[in-house]
């Protein structure tokens, strides 16, 4: 056979295999898309759908190129149109093609509408896609929901009962009791007050109920007064260490305010008289002290009249009053000198009972005697 013969041999011998040829030189020099639509015109393939490869492959896994969702790749699925491969949450924002995947087929996998997929790639309802291809889907992320506006804290005010201390009140509302005391203004040495208001931030124990007040704590007991040393007319009584103490000062500044002897004697008989010569606590209503003397009717504060030296100095009066114009003392009392001892000391003290310093006048000079 001659060449001539060979060509003529080679060449399509029917005009449907001369048209194919032909089909296949025109597509194989255009671009894809054109090429594309030339061949949907001459329904040589059906629109966005994947061309099968010429190929078999084995089942293989496809990642797409970007996000992390890998898609697996059914061997069953070989068909014009593919079945939705794996569940996937939400849509990643791009896909690589499968083989036997549709526009449509990866729009519902990925819950997006076949349209925007169109839309996003610049494809047509009659676009091919291929295997390998890279497809946009717009999906990305769903945002995090903002924050919740922090709510206001809790304020509520208290008022300070009797027994109540910041940290018994912090722990009651389950607070801090440094928040307690920087909201109020507060040092750890501050005081508060029954009836004072403190306010109460961020509190996590309701407080809508009105607080119960604290039990008032017992109080201390007291223990029972010595018993006063008791005299009687005649007899010398028997100085205690204490005592003797505060009778060596009555002694003293007697002498330093020039009180004669007589003086200081009266002085010692009214002390045992009223606190058996004892700087005692206690007393009739709010006498305190050794002369037991009542802050109420000016001899002055508490604190005042239970200083032993002060105290004695109001009882002898004159120059040395601390309470000029308020109380009289001793040296105030005009013809004192002349009186007996329970009268002076009368004078001073105004008694109920007038006549019981005579029963101290013997112990008195004893005392004088003794202590100089």
């Amino acid at each position: 056979m001659s060449v001539r013969d060979d060509e003529a041999a080679a060449e399509p011998t029917t005009v449907q295999e001369r048209g194919r040829h032909w089909t296949r030189s025109v597509l194989g020099t255009v671009p894809i898309a054109v090429a594309g639509s030339i061949a949907v015109a001459l329904n040589l393939v059906t629109p966005a759908q994947a061309v099968q490869p010429q190929t078999a492959e084995q089942p293989r896994e496809k990642t797409p190129t970007t996000g992390s969702t890998r898609i697996a790749v059914d061997p069953s699925a070989r068909t014009t149109t593919s079945t939705a491969l794996t569940s996937v949450a939400g849509a990643p924002t791009s896909y690589t093609v499968a083989s036997g995947d549709t526009v449509s087929g990866i729009a519902s996998r990925f819950g997006v509408s076949t349209a925007s997929i169109l839309a996003l790639n610049g494809l047509s309802w009659k676009s091919l896609i291929f295997p390998g291809q890279v497809l946009a889907l717009g999906g990305a992320a769903a945002p995090a929901p903002a924050p919740a506006a922090p709510s206001a804290p809790a304020v509520t005010k208290y008022s300070v009962v009797s027994g109540d201390t910041i940290s018994r009140i912090a722990s009651r509302f389950g607070v801090s009791t440094a928040s307690v005391l920087s909201v109020n203004g507060l040092s750890s040495s501050s005081l508060i007050f029954p009836g004072q208001q403190i306010t109460i931030l961020g509190m996590t124990t309701a407080a809508s109920v009105t607080p119960v007040a604290a039990p008032a704590p017992a109080p201390a007991p007291v223990a029972a007064p010595a018993p006063l040393p008791s005299a009687s007319a005649g007899q010398v009584v028997a100085l205690t260490d204490e005592m003797r103490g505060n009778a060596a000062l009555i002694v003293r500044i007697g002498r330093q305010e020039g009180v004669s002897d007589q003086g200081i004697v009266v002085a010692l008989a009214a002390a045992a008289q009223e606190s058996g010569l004892r700087n005692v606590r206690y007393g009739d209503r709010d006498s305190l002290g050794l002369f037991q003397q009542r802050p109420s009717t000016g001899w002055g504060t508490a604190a005042q009249v239970l200083d032993p030296e002060r105290a004695i100095r109001a009882f002898y009066g004159g120059a040395g009053n601390p309470n000029p114009g308020r109380t009289r003392g001793l040296l105030d009392i005009p013809g004192w000198t002349s009186m007996s001892v329970t009268q002076a000391a009368q004078a001073v003290q105004i008694s109920a009972f007038p006549d019981a310093y005579a029963k101290w006048e013997t112990s008195a000079r004893a005392w004088l005697v003794q202590l100089g």
